[in-house]
């Protein structure tokens, strides 16, 4: 039996699970985040909100907004819990994501904010797509019809 590896750095502290079911991600893109001292002890307790946040490319730059990450009770000097953040990435992918977000549509999507295994705080931004309602419903039928699908070849119906 082979012993499983886990890494303890590993931990995801923010997640965004509406994003794909409101979104057809097309493609996704890991980056850093710039952050204050007090961000980082606040995310190690695990105190972040992605959920209604956006990235976006402001200027030659990748900014993430309205992201919260909560005021850490021990710090001296405190952080704005709701500011815009600059994300890290190439001047490469940076082009790439300034041409997908000028198509119709397209729009930049953060999907999970984690510690790597190095432990540095790390975002999973998706390249997105927004969704109709039909599109949402065909999504929740096909997944409907997958657990049937699997009920019955459980029980042998």
């Amino acid at each position: 039996m082979a012993k499983q590896k886990t890494d303890p750095n590993y931990k995801v502290i923010a997640e965004n699970r509406r994003a794909r079911f409101d979104y057809a991600i097309e493609d996704d893109l890991e980056c850093g985040v710039v952050l204050h001292g007090s961000e980082v002890k606040s995310l190690r307790e695990n105190s972040a909100n992605i959920a209604e946040s956006y990235a976006s490319v402001d200027d030659g730059e990748l900014w993430l907004t309205n992201s919260y990450i909560a005021p850490y009770n021990k710090a001296m000097f405190s952080h704005e819990e709701r500011r815009k953040r600059k994300l890290l990435v190439s001047r490469k992918e940076l082009s790439r994501l300034w041409a997908d977000t000028q198509r119709k549509g397209m729009t930049l999507v953060p999907l999970v904010m984690y510690f790597n295994h190095r432990g540095k705080v790390k975002l999973k931004i998706g390249i997105a797509k927004g969704k109709k309602n039909h599109d949402k419903r065909a999504t929740e039928a096909k997944r409907d019809w997958g657990r049937q699908k699997q009920r019955l070849l459980r029980h042998g119906e």
